[in-house]
């Protein structure tokens, strides 16, 4: 189980090899019940419109941005894996997993209602409602880093526990990836700043119940946003963003494409979802892309 990039190793959390062929071979890990997941959570008027799982493939993302690009998917499609074999993070960055410790699911939207750009919060949407529901679903607290990280805390320390992906499909579509370890064990880990809400203490690791919960926070918060045009401010996903996000108030390191960087105080999110930062020099810098390095606990 190595990933290919050591130093973010746990960008987006998809599972891959590891375990035995059969695909009740780990009974700690029983497989997702489709039928049920579609009896819950698919209704009429509601976004969700296709639930489907597979025991294997490459990416749910690229899968579905596939089926995207050839009209074969409805917005409000889901694609959930058991495992994953080249499961990207941001920057291309893969690791695996063993099969069925997490949640490894994609979906399609497709928000016409929203100016484009305004989509650039879809991922932070995701983060405040994933770490919303799991609260309520897991039973653990969760912060966010920005941009695309879901954390827990582990034996007094903050560690990564899921990510999120967000990538275009077509000119109206957006397709949302999100990996979450759920009972990986301290043996598992692929780096030691993983985590996953087993290791966190969470009371429950049904992953039914906690995908439903998930797709369930996600259409309450996708159906606020999309009602006020995209409109952060609004639907109040600025200000829950904020709430939960534990890069602010920290000194960081924003290190930015082109091998630059800026160092200072994360102290706001601002209207296009960019985390600012405070530089010794006085000044403060939206940053809109990067990787943040916590340097100081908040």
């Amino acid at each position: 189980m190595k990933p290919r990039d050591p130093s973010d190793a746990n960008d987006l959390p998809h599972g891959s090899a590891g375990g035995g062929s059969s695909r009740w071979s780990d009974l700690d890990r029983p497989p997702l019940n489709a039928a049920a997941l579609r009896r819950a959570l698919l209704r009429e008027g509601g976004l969700w419109t296709a639930v489907d799982v597979v025991q294997r493939t490459g990416s749910t993302n690229s899968d579905l941005v596939a089926r995207a690009a050839s009209g074969q998917a409805a917005e409000g499609t889901v694609l959930v894996a058991e495992e994953q074999s080249s499961a990207r993070g941001r920057l291309d960055r893969v690791w695996t997993a063993p099969p069925r410790s997490g949640l490894f699911f994609s979906f399609l939207l497709r928000p016409a209602e929203v100016p484009v750009d305004r989509w650039g919060w879809l991922p932070l949407l995701t983060g405040v409602a994933v770490a919303t529901g799991l609260a309520r679903a897991a039973g653990v607290d969760l912060s966010l880093k920005w941009p695309n990280d879901v954390l827990v805390t582990v034996d007094g320390a903050e560690r990564k526990a899921g990510g999120i992906l967000a990538e275009l499909a077509g000119e109206d579509g957006v397709v949302i990836g999100i990996g979450l370890n759920v009972t990986l064990r301290e043996s598992e880990l692929p780096v030691p700043t993983a985590g996953s809400l087993a290791l966190a203490g969470a009371p429950t690791t049904d992953r039914d119940t906690l995908l439903r919960a998930m797709l369930r926070s996600l259409e309450d918060w996708y159906g606020r946003w999309r009602a006020v045009a995209g409109d952060p401010v609004a639907c109040g996903l600025q200000e829950t963003y904020a709430a939960g996000c534990a890069t602010l108030g920290r000194l960081v390191r924003a290190e930015l494409p082109g091998d630059t960087s800026i160092t200072g105080e994360a102290v706001a999110i601002d209207g296009d979802g960019r985390i600012v930062l405070a530089t010794r020099e006085g000044v403060q810098k939206p940053v809109g892309a990067g990787d943040i390095v916590h340097l100081r606990p908040a």
